[in-house]
C-alpha cells in the first residue's frame, strides 16, 4: 500500500516537472486568432435584429438561439439520447420499486437530524425558484431549460438524502410513475413546439417548416416574438420551459432509482430467479 502511494506521489511530481519544462521551453504555442469568425459575426448580427425579420431569432441570448433555433434538430436528438438513457435505467431497475409497502412505516424516523431537515426545507424553495429563473430567462440571459432542470433536480436529491427515500415516495408522492409522467409531458411539449409553426401553416394553407421560429422569406408565418409586452423569442421560451420539466423529472427519476435500498433490489432479483 505504501509503495503504491509513493508511486502515485512520484508520478504527480514528475508530471508537474515535465509540464513546467515543456511550458518553459516550448511555450503555449500559437495563440488563436483574436478576430471574431465570420460565422460568429453572423450569429451576433441576426440573433436579435428586427431589421432582418427573415433571419433573426429575436433573442438577446445567442447561445440559446443557436441551441434551439439554428441547430434545433441537433438539440432535439440530444434530448432523445437523454430520454433513452432514462429508459435504459428503468429497464435495468424494472420491478424494483418502493411504491408498495409503505403502510406502517414511521417515515419521520428516517433521515438526518431535525436541524438538517429544517435547513433543507428552507433551501428547497430557493433552489426551485433559482432553477425556474434560469430556465424561464434562458432566452434572455445565460441558462436554459437543461441548466434549469439540472439545478431543480438538486432539490429532490437533497430531500432524498436528508429525509430518506421513503419520505420522497410516500410523503411527497414523487414516485417513478409521477416522474415518468412529468418527463413525458415535457417531451411532448418539446415535440409540439417544434411542430407548432408547421401545423399553423398547414391549417391556414401556407408554407412553413418544422422547428421554424420567426417568419422566413418563403414562409412568412411564425410564433410571436413577444407576449403581453414581454420578449419570449417565439419558440425559445417554450422549448426551455418544457426542457426544464423533462430534465428535472429525468434526473429525479434516476435519483429515486439509485436511492432504493440494496436489500429491496435483492428481494426482487431473487424473486425473478425463482420465477425462472
Amino acid at each position: 500500500m505504501r509503495l503504491g502511494r509513493y508511486l502515485q506521489a512520484f508520478s504527480l511530481v514528475a508530471l508537474a516537472v515535465l509540464l513546467a519544462v515543456a511550458l518553459t521551453y516550448k511555450g503555449l504555442g500559437d495563440l488563436p486568432n483574436p478576430a471574431v469568425r465570420d460565422l460568429a459575426l453572423w450569429y451576433l448580427y441576426t440573433t436579435l435584429n428586427p431589421e432582418v425579420p427573415n433571419m433573426t431569432v429575436m433573442s438577446p441570448e445567442a447561445v440559446t438561439a443557436i441551441v434551439w433555433d439554428y441547430r434545433g434538430l441537433d438539440t432535439l436528438f440530444e434530448t432523445m439520447v437523454f430520454f433513452l438513457a432514462i429508459v435504459g435505467a428503468l429497464a435495468i431497475m424494472r420491478g424494483i420499486t418502493l411504491n408498495e409497502g409503505g403502510e406502517g412505516l414511521h417515515i419521520e424516523r428516517y433521515g438526518l437530524s431535525l436541524i438538517t431537515k429544517t435547513a433543507t426545507k428552507l433551501l428547497v424553495p430557493l433552489i426551485i425558484g433559482v432553477s425556474a429563473s434560469i430556465a424561464l430567462h434562458g432566452h434572455l440571459t445565460p441558462g436554459g431549460g437543461f441548466q434549469g432542470g439540472s439545478a431543480a433536480a438538486v432539490a429532490p436529491l437533497l430531500v432524498l438524502v436528508i429525509f430518506s427515500t421513503y419520505y420522497v415516495v410516500f410523503k411527497l408522492r414523487l414516485s417513478e410513475l409521477s416522474m415518468i409522467s412529468l418527463r413525458t409531458l415535457g417531451l411532448m411539449g418539446i415535440y409540439m413546439t417544434s411542430f407548432a409553426t408547421l401545423i399553423l401553416g398547414l391549417v391556414i394553407g401556407v408554407n412553413a417548416y418544422i422547428f421554424q421560429n420567426m417568419p422566413k422569406a418563403n414562409a412568412f408565418i411564425g410564433l410571436p416574438p413577444a407576449l403581453g409586452g414581454s420578449l419570449i423569442s417565439g419558440t425559445l421560451f417554450f422549448f426551455n420551459l418544457f426542457e426544464f420539466f423533462a430534465v428535472a423529472a429525468g434526473f429525479t427519476l434516476v435519483f429515486i432509482l439509485l436511492s432504493i435500498p440494496e436489500v429491496k433490489a435483492r428481494e426482487v432479483l431473487k424473486g425473478e430467479e425463482h420465477g425462472h
